[in-house]
């Protein structure tokens, strides 16, 4: 899925330069951690869920509006390497509490 976002980017001709600078944008979602584990679960699944990132990549594919295209392209391919490195969504409870098991320090609870 990386190199589909990766793919995409190419295609639709944008600055690579905008990849490289916004790519750990989305971890931005982390900053609800800083009220509590099910705020901040909220915040950053919003910003590393697959499903919204397509949404508004075809927002921006129908609209021809080149900010949506990007923001989806980004969210995508951010949400994807996340799950190569095996960081999934949170769950409410702990943010090493992930859908692909557990990470971190707790990884051995």
């Amino acid at each position: 899925m990386l190199l589909l976002a990766l793919f995409a980017f190419y295609e639709y001709e944008l600055a690579w330069w905008k990849f490289f600078a916004f790519i750990l944008l989305p971890d931005v979602g982390m900053i609800g951690y800083l009220f509590n584990a099910r705020v901040g679960a909220i915040t950053y699944n919003l910003a590393h869920h697959k499903g919204i990132a397509i949404f508004i990549f075809i927002m921006g594919s129908y609209f021809l509006n080149q900010l949506l295209l990007v923001t989806g392209i980004i969210l995508f391919a951010h949400s994807s390497l996340d799950r190569i490195l095996g960081y999934g969504l949170k769950f409410s409870n702990d943010f090493s509490n992930t859908h692909l098991g557990i990470i971190g320090k707790n990884k051995s609870a």
